[in-house]
């Protein structure tokens, strides 16, 4: 069954790297008390994630804390490495954007957004979406219906959910 709009995130852990290394981190402790504006991505460097999704995001942060969004998440099934290197690549990082693994996907499956990409070499990966996350609770939730498409899931479209 898929999350909706007025349910809790799933209990899980994500993942991030700092200074000594990966860290697990709770997802309570993400998303509770304040509110988030979340965007998932199949992966770090693929083209539709790396050219038009998180630039989207890099180029409204601004906005998004200016309508009151506390921390700006994006989240994609890869590691920690891949996450720290392709926030830098992109921007993310000096815009404030916090890159977090769900490594295994865990924490898409328990949402009901998680696609296979076997097929594409790719294993268990996120459904493109975004939402906002107000203290553990969507509040919004857009989900794309085709991993290549970066269209209903852009920072634009929360900018306007906020």
């Amino acid at each position: 069954m898929t999350i909706e709009v007025g349910d809790s995130l799933p209990d899980g852990k994500l993942f991030e790297m700092t200074p000594d290394g990966p860290k697990a981190v709770a997802v309570s402790d993400v998303f509770g008390g304040r509110t988030v504006a979340l965007f998932a991505v199949p992966g770090a460097f693929t083209p539709t994630c790396h050219n038009k999704h998180m630039p989207s995001f890099v180029d409204n942060a601004a906005a998004l804390k200016a309508k009151g969004v506390d921390e700006i998440v994006c989240l994609t099934v890869n590691d920690p490495f891949v996450a720290r290197a392709w926030g830098e690549a992109t921007g993310a990082d000096k815009a404030g954007i916090r890159v977090m693994c769900d490594a295994d996907a865990g924490l898409v499956t328990a949402m009901g957004l998680s696609f296979d990409g076997s097929g594409a070499g790719l294993g268990q990966r996120a459904q493109r979406f975004s939402a906002v996350v107000r203290n553990g609770k969507l509040t919004a939730l857009n989900v794309e219906d085709a991993p290549s498409k970066a269209e209903a899931t852009k920072a634009e479209v929360l900018l306007g959910q906020l």
